[in-house]
């Protein structure tokens, strides 16, 4: 069988992505490399995770490409961004993309190359289905705790698709395109719930949430990789 090649986009610290080099090492992903790490931010610590594991990695950033387009419009700024992201991932011909802590909104200026090319993206976030979408979605937890209207939280590991103003929202006159949270069945690939304490800081909770995340990402690429299996 051969093995399952993998991008990882990541924009911080990279411990989602640290779970998932781990997971390989210790066999608990199986037939898996990652070919390449790909940061939006020059100064990621993942990038430094990926080097130390001798994972080549690039560094793709909006603002810096802005700068080398200048006569780009906003819009079709973003959209060439994303052209260019598409074109950067599909060089390494990987099988499977997963945004662990990738803080940018994906277009379908990315994810149409993708899924012509018959590769699924994978998303991490830290909430339940159809809870928090979007950024903060701990913080927002929390809050919605603290004022009575919710008593757990989690995290889910989804494929991600472009649905066009799926919510409704509309920004500068352009749609929004959402990360929603199904795969080919409509259900998420992996859900995890976690009970919010009475009396725990939201420092806390963005631990334990981490944690989990940890679990779920390993999880869910194996499952995503056992549905690439199947289709083979």
């Amino acid at each position: 069988m051969p093995l399952t090649r993998i991008t990882v986009l990541i924009s911080g610290n990279g411990t989602n992505l640290q779970a998932i080099i781990d997971a390989i090492n210790e066999g608990k992903i199986q037939q898996a490399q990652i070919v390449r790490v790909i940061s939006n931010r020059l100064n990621a610590y993942g990038r430094r995770r990926a080097i130390d594991a001798g994972i080549p990695t690039a560094y793709h950033n909006l603002k810096t490409f802005g700068e080398q387009h200048p006569d780009l419009g906003e819009k079709t700024l973003r959209e060439s961004y994303d052209k260019a992201l598409a074109d950067l991932v599909l060089t390494d011909q990987p099988n499977l993309i997963v945004c662990a802590g990738f803080m940018h909104i994906l277009s379908p200026a990315f994810l149409d190359p993708l899924a012509k090319s018959g590769v699924p993206v994978l998303n991490l976030h830290p909430a339940l289905p159809n809870c928090f979408p979007g950024i903060d979605a701990i913080g927002r937890a929390y809050q919605a705790f603290k004022d009575g209207s919710i008593t757990k939280t989690g995290v889910m590991v989804h494929y991600v698709i472009a649905e066009i103003d799926a919510v409704s929202n509309i920004l500068a006159g352009w749609f929004l395109y959402v990360l929603i949270s199904i795969d080919s069945k409509g259900e998420p690939l992996v859900i995890k719930e976690l009970d919010i304490d009475s009396g725990e800081e939201l420092a806390q909770l963005e631990e334990r949430i981490h944690h989990l995340e940890w679990q779920a990402i390993v999880e869910g690429v194996q499952l995503a990789i056992q549905n690439l299996q199947k289709a083979r």
